[in-house]
């Protein structure tokens, strides 16, 4: 079921956090905590297999599922026109287009949005260091199964990422919130403030600004809150999830291999269709479509 984003919002105070719903999409908001580290639960690596299963899923699974998701409602990125591109220059001096993610341990929809987001990025490049994570275990959707960026490095010849992950999933009662854990650069800060708005995303009220999860695409696309709901992934285990991105009628492996071919369609156009094996592949054509990306 694919769907763009409507403007019907309403907002919930809870923990010290304020969640949007968009058509039952959460996007969820820090409304009170520090910026220094803070406490976390202890890092676990993603064993070997689970991460075979997330980052080598076969181009036939992408090519199969498309952008089928009769079951689960998936938003695809929003488009930006006449914004500066964003780019990070790395090591070898080579300036590239920046993926930047903004997200928090404890979020469940940036739970889920993580699945997708690293299966998209997996087409362009190499992941390591990724670790398992659960969301927060008294929040809405409690212990979603997903990865933490907070050890991860991702390296490709097309493009930078980087990610900023705001809080653990550990809530402190001394503070009222969950415990603090990365704190976005200025430049970055500066780009929550303009992009993760209403101007930009439709249905954003003021008390709304700087949700997560905040996913800015070299500022062409945006993924503002999950493209997927995390109840979608209720009652599975990490294994399991992953396990079954290999079954392509499952409503979870559509719901995020629908929404990884449209981040990759989005990708796309910021690597100027290379590699050429992803980018002209049946399932990427289907989301370049139905995107109606020029």
């Amino acid at each position: 079921m694919k769907g763009g984003r409507p403007a019907g919002l309403f907002t919930w105070l809870a923990v010290g956090l304020v969640v949007v719903v968009v058509a039952g999409l959460v996007i969820i908001k820090v409304a009170s905590g520090g910026t220094t580290n803070g406490g976390s639960s202890a890092f676990q690596p993603t064993d070997p297999t689970t991460f075979h299963e997330l980052t080598k899923v076969p181009a036939s699974i992408f090519n199969t599922v498309g952008v089928t998701s009769p079951a689960v409602l998936v938003s695809a990125p929003l488009t930006l026109k006449n914004q500066p591109l964003l780019t990070s220059t790395t090591s070898t001096g080579a300036k590239l287009p920046e993926v930047l993610y903004i997200g928090a341990e404890y979020c469940p929809y940036c739970a889920a949005q993580r699945w997708t987001t690293i299966i998209a990025l997996s087409r362009f490049g190499t992941w390591s260091g990724l670790g398992n994570m659960t969301s927060s275990a008294i929040d809405y959707a409690p212990n979603t199964p997903t990865f933490t960026f907070v050890k991860s490095k991702y390296v490709s010849k097309y493009l930078v990422f980087k990610s900023v992950e705001e809080s653990t999933n550990v809530f402190n009662s001394a503070i009222n919130n969950y415990n603090p854990l990365q704190k976005p650069t200025a430049q970055e800060a500066a780009l929550i403030k303009k992009y993760d708005t209403g101007k930009y995303v439709p249905g954003l009220t003021v008390q709304q600004d700087g949700s997560i999860p905040f996913i800015t695409y070299a500022n062409k696309f945006l993924v503002a809150g999950a493209s997927y709901g995390p109840l979608t992934l209720a009652g599975s285990t990490r294994s399991d999830i992953a396990a079954g991105l290999s079954n392509t009628i499952s409503p979870i492996t559509q719901a995020i291999i629908s929404s990884a071919n449209d981040q990759t369609a989005a990708i796309c156009t910021l690597t100027k269709q290379q590699p050429r094996s992803v980018c002209t592949s049946s399932g990427v054509k289907a989301a370049d479509k139905a995107m109606s990306i020029k």
